[in-house]
């Protein structure tokens, strides 16, 4: 049976090996701890790896999906408090229809009075319907303008839905349709107030008391069109939640992937050290042989 024998050379070269080892993973944990990264690169490992950019994906759509929820919630906290305001400027008016019904109870310059402050919230009306948000009107749809109605209460808009993505495949639409809030252009809110300022100066009974019927169903669509705009902005406000805790999720997960544990690391720098050393002084020792350790 044959012996293989070992040389000077093998014994060289394995000696070698082990140092080149033992100094490649001080260096490599030195970088970890230095950095506080266990991925610095894709060969670190390339399963991690892959898995931490399938999760950094998740975390960008995360980002935008929050994103886009906050800028629909601008746009529906704008359009409630402008619904609530032109609720109050609504029921108003039918206070002032009620007052000029009282037949033969108010002079001319009384009922004058009452048709000029109907015209003022009118006014005041229409300039509400014509809020925007960053720029875009809220109840314009996707005009390119910047208006949603003219000075005479016609509508100029473009009517579309203006929605914001806020989850894989999920929209939410952020603006109110004006036509769908305030009627359409001939038998609109606005039209409906024109015609009571006439009657209110014309000491019309029964424009009068249209008025305050056709009011009573304005205030009604807008606390609906309020309604619903306040189970959109609950819809939005559940998902701003859930995005901070996918935040919250994701982050956790990429740490698990990405991260080192220093503490670790740090033990596991000092039994790489150890070893390097060691290998260096029985490198040290193997490689001192000399022609006279052969002789004796």
């Amino acid at each position: 049976m044959a012996i293989g024998r070992v040389t000077q050379s093998m014994m060289m070269r394995q000696s070698l090996a082990a140092i080149e080892m033992n100094s490649s993973r001080s260096a490599s944990l030195q970088e970890q701890m230095s950095t506080g990264r266990r991925l610095s690169r894709p060969s670190d490992s390339p399963t991690d790896a892959i898995l931490a950019m399938r999760v950094r994906a998740e975390a960008a759509a995360n980002k935008q999906y929050a994103a886009n929820a906050s800028d629909g919630a601008g746009w529906l906290g704008q359009l409630d408090i402008t619904l609530g305001s032109m609720t109050d400027q609504v029921r108003r008016a039918r206070e002032l229809a009620l007052q000029g019904a009282n037949d033969g109870a108010m002079s001319p310059a009384a009922r004058e009075a009452l048709a000029i402050e109907v015209e003022q919230i009118r006014e005041g009306l229409i300039t509400q319907a014509n809020t925007s948000y960053l720029g875009r009107p809220i109840f314009g749809g996707v005009t390119a303008g910047s208006t949603a109605y003219d000075e005479t209460g016609a509508y100029v808009g473009t009517p579309a839905a203006v929605n914001r993505t806020i989850g894989n495949g999920v929209q939410v639409r952020v603006d109110s349709e004006g036509p769908a809030v305030f009627g359409p252009d001939g038998a609109s809110l606005f039209d409906d107030l024109a015609a009571l300022a006439s009657a209110l100066r014309a000491d019309d009974g029964t424009g009068i008391r249209s008025g305050v019927t056709a009011l009573a169903g304005r205030l009604d669509a807008l606390v609906d069109a309020r309604t619903d705009v306040g189970i959109r902005q609950k819809r939005i406000e559940d998902v701003l939640a859930a995005t901070v805790d996918t935040e919250l999720t994701l982050t956790a997960r990429l740490s698990d992937l990405e991260d080192v544990d220093l503490i670790k690391v740090a033990i596991e720098v000092k039994l790489a050290d150890v070893a390097y050393q060691a290998a260096l002084a029985s490198s040290a020792r193997v490689l001192s042989t000399s022609l006279m350790d052969y002789l004796r």
